[in-house]
């Protein structure tokens, strides 16, 4: 029985959406974010593939997501529905889970279980929805994933999506399951022979755009559009390198603006590496020049200009946000990051001669290699560039991403990292503000990042138990699923160290998926 609450908490967001689809199909899909809705509609790829699967003859999705109080479905003992219909999941043939990174696992287990699906793979059968998961998380490591998933695409879904609904709207589950064990771009867990490589959408199929507009999101109200996909650069540490054809494809200014809907004063330029689009300002110029605010997924500090960041003061931009990625420039050269001092100084008085607010970097401790004098370095020149114009650090421990050249790297012990932070603090005190992920949530991030299918019954176990930090370091020692047990090559092992941070991993919510910062 539906709960007339919750049931009107979200007939009142659909009030509010531009653009929601509903279509009569003979096969129905719950696509479904393992975090709330606010974050899952600014991500650009759920939306995406919620046009996409519409666009085929004989499907239909229906969006689901991860409770905002969980509690509420528990004590009224409301199965988790769909928004379209306000069917209950567990009567979907299929439940389609696109997945942003390793932190939204227990988001998948807790909507399966208020589903009242089981959550291991091996305790369902054909009465239970087939359960099939994609997004970005499959670019690095989909393993942690096998236990409860049936069925893997990895990488780009735009194409493959149609030939995987045909057959699940002919097929037995069975036979369904054992033709696609070998094809291309998709990992069945217990079927297929390792990890394929990821598939790859057509050049027609871009660019992936939003196909609805809600201002009930972290990006309130924002039309989100993908100018260039992948990225032609070589960061030692970022999945994206591994992407389709190695390289960056693009898309012409004059396609870009043609999608843009009349009715969009907000629009979000979405992608691994926009600036390097080598038409950017002519997209941004006429999104600008059209009375509309403007937002950027990633702006590279050595692609700005006066022309450019003059053209984000008038799209609405008060912060200017670049990345450093690396403390020193001795650790950014090494990692392969292909900006230089002389850059951040040229953002921070560009953002200064525009008047705008602040300078924000993004940057990563815990470097391979890194010392003291690294953090040191990042004091010293923070400080500088604050003298220019008010600056924001914000800081994340650097997590080591499968299929990179870091991978296998140890993840820094607590205690160190915490040490490095409040250097950091002391040092930039009254100059800069410091912002950091939690450091423990972090390691948890590694764990799973580097683990295998062990790793991720760890995650169920820590579900299980709460949720809390300790339960997930328990889980993770009992189920023996340190990365380091895995007999792949890695640094020297590192024990994590303790900390002091909330025991609600508040990271299950998820980053904004790399969508538009302003």
């Amino acid at each position: 029985m539906i709960s007339w609450t919750l049931a009107s908490r979200i007939r009142r967001r659909i009030e509010e959406e531009e653009g929601t689809l509903r279509k009569s199909a003979a096969l129905r899909v719950a696509l479904c974010c393992p975090s709330p809705y606010a974050v899952g509609m600014s991500s650009l790829g759920f939306q995406a593939i919620y046009g996409e699967i519409h666009r085929h003859e004989n499907a239909t999705a229906e969006r689901a997501f991860l409770p905002d109080r969980i509690d509420d479905y528990r004590s009224t003992r409301t199965p988790l529905f769909s928004y379209e219909s306000e069917t209950p999941l567990a009567e979907f043939p299929v439940l389609a889970f696109s997945i942003s990174y390793e932190l939204e696992l227990p988001g998948v287990l807790e909507m399966l279980a208020l589903s009242g699906i089981p959550v291991l793979r091996s305790e369902r059968g054909n009465r239970h929805p087939l359960v099939l998961a994609g997004g970005p998380l499959t670019y690095s490591n989909p393993a942690p994933l096998a236990p409860f998933v049936d069925l893997v695409i990895l990488g780009e879904a735009e194409e493959l999506i149609h030939p995987f609904l045909d057959a699940a709207g002919s097929m037995p589950r069975d036979a369904l399951l054992d033709h696609w064990a070998s094809h291309p771009g998709c990992y069945l867990p217990g079927r297929s022979a390792g990890l394929p490589p990821i598939a790859v959408a057509g050049d027609h199929c871009l660019p992936a755009r939003s196909q609805i507009i809600t201002p009930n999101t972290v990006l309130s109200s924002m039309f989100l559009i993908e100018p260039e996909r992948g990225c032609s650069r070589g960061c030692a540490y970022c999945v994206m390198r591994r992407t389709t054809n190695g390289g960056m494809r693009t898309v012409a200014p004059e396609r870009v603006l043609s999608m843009i809907p009349a009715g969009a004063r907000r629009v979000g330029l979405v992608g691994a590496a926009v600036t390097d689009h080598p038409r950017i300002s002519e997209i941004v110029r006429g999104i600008v020049d059209a009375g509309r605010e403007i937002g950027i997924s990633s702006l590279r500090a050595d692609r700005l200009d006066e022309e450019f960041v003059e053209l984000l003061a008038r799209g609405g931009y008060q912060t200017l946000t670049i990345a450093s990625d690396g403390a020193s420039q001795r650790l950014r050269d090494q990692i392969g990051r292909r900006t230089g001092e002389q850059h951040l100084i040229r953002a921070a008085e560009l953002a200064a001669r525009f008047r705008l607010r602040r300078l924000k970097v993004y940057e990563l401790i815990g470097l391979p290699q890194e010392t003291e004098a690294d953090v040191d370095e990042l004091i010293r020149f923070a400080r500088g560039l604050a003298r220019i114009v008010p600056v924001s650090l914000s800081i994340s421990p650097f997590v080591a991403k499968r299929h990179t050249p870091l991978d296998g790297a140890a993840f820094e012990p607590l205690a160190s990292l915490k040490a490095k932070l409040a250097r950091l603090r002391a040092g930039l005190k009254g100059s800069a503000e410091v912002r950091s992920t939690s450091v423990r949530w972090s390691w948890v991030q590694y764990m799973l990042s580097q683990g295998g299918e062990a790793a991720g019954l760890a995650a169920m176990d820590a579900w299980r138990a709460g949720g809390s930090y300790q339960a997930w370091k328990r889980a993770f020692r009992e189920r023996d699923a340190h990365p380091y047990a895995l007999g792949r090559k890695a640094g020297p092992e590192k024990k994590p160290g303790t900390g002091c941070c909330s025991d609600t991993p508040a990271a299950v919510h998820g980053p904004v998926r790399s969508e538009p910062r302003s």
